[in-house]
């Protein structure tokens, strides 16, 4: 048994930022193995969105490999919190959903998720459960079980009042109230990202004052967004969807720095890096596209989008069903046609690239936001793989 336990805390532990603790967990898998049950492992998540990107899969390839161990995941659908909504990490309020949103982005969001978690061990629970009849009675005695000093000890709570940012009282107690999810699961394990430690640890707090064993608190990585800098956003842009065309998702992979790649590599694939980093950047960036590709579409598509980067990048030729911008005008502007095309999600991302030098007009770097485009057939192209070509129509 203790060679066993030993593999499981250590594949539980791979890439973790907090643990808390290795001594609990330990016991709780004791426990499991002696009684043959397996742990309930808790994510929870308020679906304020449609879609998931890279950043969300590096908490579910997580549980699945926990659940190749033979425990049970309960994936926690926030549909009460997310009309709330998670003030983590944020300076301002964020906007109300309604009940219709909330059901369409729940669904979306479990099916996008069975790409990587195993359904069978998969148990979906919405937290309305339980709250749809929290009466005040029931409400109340929950408030008393935290004080206010120790809510403001947040990071992002307490620097939001010193600037005088607005801080609603929903938002003050959406920590108890995602806590208290822990407490209707009994929860042994839960996981979460870096930016979810506060709420984690409330859980932990209200299982212990309603008599039960605390949750163990693994807190994983915030993907970097492909900008570099940011983490992973669908509002910056700087995200992979997961149901993005498999040309979509190669291109923006490879758009990625050397120094991201490593990470990439250690979060989103089983691959160790150690084993790509003596190869030319540039080819490991093609093994890491080439297998997030292959994890979400297939091995041909893959083999296919290698085929054509290499093809458009490495021999410096165009691609063959470039999209067409067609207009009636003698002169365009630049910015104007960017936005309109869709080849940049908005005006102030292609500013942002302007200023970056991302984006080139017949093959020369441009950075005037004024400049004006002659519809003579020029090719736009920002980045390394997004490209327009403009002509006059007849």
């Amino acid at each position: 048994m203790k060679k066993r336990l030993t593999h499981q805390i250590k594949v539980i532990a791979e890439n973790t930022v907090d643990l808390i603790s290795e001594d609990e967990l330990a016991k709780k898998l004791e426990h499991c193995f002696s009684v043959n049950e397996p742990l309930k492992v808790k994510i929870g998540f308020d679906p304020t969105a449609r879609d998931i990107h890279l950043g969300h899969t590096v908490l579910l390839r997580k549980l699945r490999r926990i659940q190749d161990l033979g425990h049970r995941v309960y994936l926690i659908i926030g549909d009460f919190t997310a009309r709330i909504g998670d003030p983590s990490g944020r300076n301002e309020l964020r906007p109300t959903l309604s009940e219709a949103e909330i059901k369409d982005n729940a669904c979306t969001y479990t099916n996008q998720a069975f790409k990587i978690l195993d359904e069978k061990n998969t148990t979906i629970v919405f937290n309305s459960t339980w709250y749809k009849d929290f009466t005040l009675d029931r409400f109340l005695p929950l408030l008393s079980r935290y004080t206010v000093a120790r809510i403001l000890e947040r990071d992002d709570f307490s620097k939001r009042l010193k600037e005088g940012c607005p801080l609603s009282l929903l938002e003050i107690i959406y920590p108890l109230i995602q806590g208290y999810d822990s407490v209707c699961m009994k929860a042994d394990l839960e996981f979460g990202g870096t930016d979810q430690k506060f709420n984690l640890i409330v859980g932990r707090h209200l299982q212990q004052s309603f008599g039960q064993q605390p949750q163990v608190v693994a807190t994983m990585p915030l993907l970097v967004g492909t900008d570099g800098s940011n983490k992973m956003s669908k509002s910056l842009g700087n995200y992979v969807g997961v149901t993005e065309s498999a040309q979509d998702m190669f291109g923006k992979l490879m758009s990625i720095s050397d120094e991201l790649m490593w990470e990439y590599f250690r979060l989103l694939t089983d691959k160790d890096p150690d084993k790509f980093k003596k190869l030319h950047p540039k080819e490991a960036k093609l093994l890491l596209a080439g297998e997030i590709v292959s994890c979400y579409h297939s091995n041909r598509a893959a083999e296919e989008e290698r085929a054509r980067f290499e093809k458009v990048f490495s021999q410096k030729e165009l691609p063959e069903n470039m999209p067409l911008w067609e207009t009636g005008e003698d002169s365009i502007d630049l910015i104007e046609v960017l936005s309109s095309s869709k080849l940049v999600a908005t005006k102030n991302e292609a500013r942002r690239l302007l200023q970056q030098k991302s984006i080139s007009v017949d093959g020369k770097p441009v950075r005037d936001r004024e400049l004006k485009l002659p519809p003579q057939g020029c090719v736009l192209k920002v980045g390394k793989r997004r490209f327009l070509k403009i002509r006059k129509r007849a």
